[in-house]
């Protein structure tokens, strides 16, 4: 489980399924190793039949594909995981309507909540922003500390995500993470193979 997330690529809505689908190919021939799927303003039908075909295509490469909030598409399309925020359905219910096999992971930005979804039954956390991002509107970046404090204080692995670059990496080489999660340095990428081939190699 702690492999499969080293790097986790998040996507972008804004991307036409065709070129979504060719993006993650890519990524994952560079080395990612675990994707979501983040739709936030598309429709539900839209959302599922991007689902559908990142399912194919991730299970081809033994990849894991996650769904960001909805429980319902995630489900219905059979993704391995689910991820959800603060606001999101609470997670012990979550954990009461998906079977065991799919793994769910909660966005964390404190210690209380971190420990909360941990006590709550959380296969992972996806802790941040670790640095200033573009890809979420509302995302504040952690206190200094703060992601190292939310480490120490739990047993599940970490994901640290947001504003994640190549350039800023090793500033987080040194911490017991269990990946990183990146969106644009791989989906805005020239290459999305080379950016994630990149990254892998820095991870270790």
């Amino acid at each position: 489980m702690k492999d499969s997330l080293k790097l986790y690529l998040v996507t972008e809505e804004s991307i036409p399924l065709p070129e979504l689908l060719a993006i993650v190919e890519e990524a994952i021939k560079g080395g990612v190793t675990a994707v979501q799927l983040r739709e936030k303003t598309n429709s539900g039908k839209l959302f599922f039949e991007k689902a559908v075909q990142l399912k194919k295509l991730t299970s081809r490469y033994g990849v894991p594909l996650y769904i960001n909030d909805r429980v319902d598409i995630a489900l219905a399309a059979e993704a391995d995981g689910i991820h959800v925020g603060q606001e999101d359905l609470p997670l012990a219910h979550i954990k009461r309507i998906v079977p065991s096999t799919v793994r769910v992971g909660v966005s964390a930005g404190t210690v209380e909540e971190a420990i909360a979804a941990e006590k709550d039954g959380a296969d992972y956390i996806g802790v941040g922003a670790v640095f200033p991002t573009a890809s979420k509107d509302n995302a504040k970046v952690l206190p200094e500390g703060e992601l190292e404090k939310i480490i120490q204080s739990v047993s599940i692995p970490v994901v640290a995500i947001g504003g994640i670059k190549l350039n800023n990496l090793d500033r987080l080489k040194d911490l017991p993470i269990a990946g990183v999660a990146i969106v644009s340095e791989i989906m805005k990428a020239d290459s999305p193979r080379q950016a994630a081939s990149l990254l892998r190699t820095k991870l270790y």
